[in-house]
């Protein structure tokens, strides 16, 4: 049936979000038993979530006729605590994705640009299009931002810089060097967004919040979430960083109640898990050692990744995804970053990793 209304007309040009494939889906298509399905698709933590985290929430349950706290008070103090930051620079979301939408709700009009490198995330193409902003697409570098490149791409137009460090779906990273300089050679009038969703994998990542805890960087917004490391991206939770009249503007664009009782509560806890926190960044560096060391004896070309995923040249990256998929194992094709020839691998258990390998040193040789 026809409309008989007006679509906005940003629709038109707006990309689609594809997310990792559902198990439940995949086992009802293929007739397959869910419960011998493994997801290495949407870079989940296959530890499951914090365990402090799932203690909070069954507390929590009987308190779901009451709406939640708006203001996310106690968790922006914990948040601020841990991050010796002023609460009024911190701003919650529902996940970092709705963040990034926010941060477009509060900066972008029609006509305006945002420059972003090629293989960035996607929702960032999403998020221009949707306010009918231009995207300033930057090739990349070695899979990686071209940082040069990209302040080049800078005019008097742009309103946002989008920036993943690590990158998604690349994982590649940018040192505290040369971020540092590109920061620095950002125009003032230009707000740079640094996407921190995987820098809890890191044994010491590159650190700028104290470029917002000095006032030193009215033109900077640190998004990260908990969906990644923490386990809880069912729970759909992540907070932003900026200066307090950037948070402010934030706080005016989102919905009152844009985070759940259950979120709030199980990021608060999942916060000070740090023997979970320590035993998930264990478990994905020895992932990563394992699954680039064998992509390295079956001579697979493969982005070095520091993230919790890599991205592997398998040939036919679409072929490669549907025989997985029948062999119970769902990973991200990744055609539409225009890696036709790649498929993105979350990194999972010890157990899941050996299937993975299992699997593709089967595969590969009858696609060739």
């Amino acid at each position: 049936m026809s409309l008989s209304f007006r679509l906005n007309r940003a629709l038109e040009k707006l990309p689609v979000y594809l997310p990792g494939r559902p198990i439940e889906e995949v086992a009802r298509e293929l007739g397959l038993d869910p419960e011998g399905i493994i997801k290495l698709a949407s870079n989940e933590n296959p530890l499951g979530p914090s365990p402090k985290a799932m203690d909070a929430v069954q507390k929590a349950v009987s308190e779901m006729n009451i709406y939640p706290d708006g203001s996310s008070y106690r968790l922006k103090k914990r948040v601020s605590e841990k991050l010796n930051l002023p609460t009024n620079c911190i701003s919650f979301g529902n996940g970092s994705n709705e963040l990034l939408e926010l941060i477009g709700h509060a900066v972008l009009q029609p006509g305006d640009e945002c420059v972003m490198s090629q293989y960035c995330f996607a929702v960032y193409p999403i998020v221009t299009r949707l306010f009918n902003a231009e995207i300033v697409m930057v090739p990349a570098k070695n899979y990686g931002h071209d940082l040069e490149a990209m302040l080049k791409a800078i005019t008097p137009n742009t309103r946002i810089v989008f920036l993943a460090n690590p990158n998604n779906p690349t994982g590649t990273v940018l040192s505290q060097g040369e971020l540092s300089d590109f920061i620095a050679r950002v125009p003032e009038e230009t707000l740079i967004v640094l996407d921190e969703a995987y820098t809890e994998y890191q044994q010491s990542p590159a650190d700028f919040l104290p470029l917002i805890r000095e006032g030193k960087k009215s033109n900077l917004v640190i998004c990260r979430t908990f969906s990644k490391i923490y386990g809880l991206a069912g729970l759909r939770i992540g907070f932003s960083v900026a200066c307090p009249e950037f948070t402010s503007a934030l706080d005016k664009v989102r919905e009152a109640f844009n985070t759940s009782s259950l979120a709030q509560e199980a990021a608060l806890a999942a916060l000070d898990d740090t023997e979970f926190l320590e035993k998930a960044r264990r478990i994905n560096k020895e992932g990563l050692d394992y699954l680039q060391g064998e992509f390295d004896r079956m001579k697979l070309e493969y982005v070095p990744s520091v993230a919790n995923f890599v991205l592997v040249k398998t040939g036919n990256g679409k072929r490669v995804f549907e025989e997985l998929q029948r062999a119970g194992i769902i990973v991200r094709p990744v055609a539409n970053y225009n890696l036709p020839e790649w498929v993105r691998i979350t990194v999972g258990t010890p157990e899941q990793n050996q299937r993975l390998v299992r699997e593709l040193k089967r595969i590969l040789p009858a696609l060739a």
